[in-house]
């Protein structure tokens, strides 16, 4: 249990709070980029506590500024896209993508009123297929190198949805493995030939034993936590006898992400991103290291559940998630539906908007969820008093920091720490893409050729 001035402080995000003063050291996905496609390109976005209206003018730039227009405070959500950036509909006060007003036409001819009048904007890169944008005092930090920003194009896609509450409790869930087994459990394995774009549907490297076989006949997993250059690395031990154990290797991506496998073929690399303290976005960028993603099926599979335009679930607080009793007592675990959104969904709302940490009871199966706790309130310290926290990066160090490696499958028992390395490099190598392998694995897995 924590006190709530502890609480409040790692969940907190508004531009006076100390943990918000941390979010901004980093890029923040802002919107999908498909999201400013078509005739209209201009997007409200509220992010970490702040309104923002997003847009891209006529020559391709993306701008992102206060939404409040300083003339008279009308919304420039609904401005006009001309004369090189965004008119507010009011007066026609226009501004760029740099928040520099070009014109204040309702005044009188050679005012300097112009002139002197600067909209707050900020930087926007295109990167994944998201927009991400820098709220930060001083230069932007460098994106580090990991594997859905070095793919190309056609191996990645991105999507989003809405969760109602607190960005942690969010992220938490994605960093907890004992969880998979209950929240996401089936009673009933499927086809594993139709688990493309499915999470925990497929089969584990080097088996054919289906995850949701080992995910409910193995719910005991050991759990062990390292310190990184870019966060966590967290390894799940489900010993199936003897000589064979299943190893499922995710990571903590400083300050709000993770990057987890999803198959033997993808990774997905997730953030939970604060819309204010009470409302988060995730982002998935799902990582293909075979073949080209097929874009249009994972965009239909997610569409059954997500509406546009605001990415929100079909299942959810106001209709119970879909709960079927009948479901949870011959189906599925929570009685929720397959898809797993739907089950972290539930479970992150139903802790509250914030949850009350004052209550909670840890137990041995949470220990990430205990060292990142520390690993934030360590890096909140650091933004406080002006240092640079973890993975804010200039480019050089950037360049340092490569994949993460993820992994999950079957191996032995005995051997198990150097197994998933090599099945990691071996996805890579095999990569059409230049995938890069992290110095610190290559090291530890020397044998391994290009060629192998």
């Amino acid at each position: 249990m924590m006190s709530q001035e502890q609480n409040d402080l790692i969940t907190r995000v508004g531009p006076a709070a100390p943990c918000g003063k941390l979010m901004r050291a980093y890029w923040q996905p802002a919107a999908l980029v498909d999201e400013l496609e078509g005739d209209r390109p201009i997007r409200p976005v509220r992010l970490l506590g702040e309104d923002f209206v997003l847009f891209k003018d006529e020559q391709g730039r993306y701008g992102l500024i206060d939404r409040d227009c300083p003339h008279r405070g009308a919304d420039l959500a609904f401005g006009r896209l001309e004369g090189g950036g965004l008119r507010c509909a009011f007066h026609g006060w226009l501004f760029d993508v740099e928040g520099k007003c070009l014109e204040t036409p309702a005044e009188p001819a050679g005012s300097p009123l112009c002139a002197n009048i600067k909209q707050r904007a900020f930087p926007v890169v295109a990167k994944g297929g998201i927009l991400w944008a820098y709220l930060g005092a001083g230069e932007p930090p460098a994106f580090p190198e990991i594997d859905c920003f070095t793919a190309p194009d056609t191996h990645v896609f991105a999507f989003k949805g809405l969760f109602e509450c607190n960005w942690l409790q969010a992220l938490e869930v994605g960093i907890d493995p004992a969880h998979a087994s209950f929240l996401h459990r089936f009673f009933e394995d499927e086809d594993t030939s139709h688990a493309y774009g499915k999470q925990f549907r497929g089969v584990s490297a080097g088996s054919e034993m289906p995850m949701t076989k080992v995910l409910r006949e193995y719910d005991r997993p050991i759990i062990n936590v390292e310190h990184t250059e870019y966060g966590l690395r967290l390894i799940a031990l489900r010993q199936i006898d003897d000589e064979r154990t299943h190893v499922r290797v995710t990571n903590q991506l400083f300050p709000h992400g993770f990057v987890i496998p999803m198959s033997t073929e993808m990774t997905i690399t997730q953030w939970h991103v604060p819309v204010d303290d009470e409302n988060c976005y995730w982002y998935a960028i799902f990582t293909s290291y075979t073949q080209p993603v097929d874009k249009v099926k994972m965009r239909e599979q997610r569409l059954e559940l997500y509406e546009l335009p605001d990415y929100t679930s079909r299942k959810n607080k106001r209709n119970d998630y879909g709960f079927d009793p009948h479901e949870q007592a011959t189906s599925t675990y929570t009685g929720m539906g397959a898809d797993i959104n739907v089950h972290d969904q539930w479970a992150v709302e139903s802790m509250g908007k914030i949850q009350d940490r004052t209550r909670e009871h840890l137990g041995q199966s949470d220990k990430a969820i205990i060292q990142y706790r520390r690993l934030l309130r360590q890096e909140i310290a650091k933004a406080e008093a002006g240092q640079r926290p973890l993975l804010a990066l200039d480019a050089a160090a950037a360049r340092g920091i490569q994949g993460p490696a993820t992994m999950d499958g079957i191996g032995p028992s005995r051997g198990w720490e150097t197994y998933w390395m090599e099945v990691d490099v071996k996805r890579r190598r095999g990569a059409p893409w230049a995938a890069p392998v992290p110095a610190e694995i290559a090291a530890k897995v020397p044998h391994l050729t290009a060629a192998e």
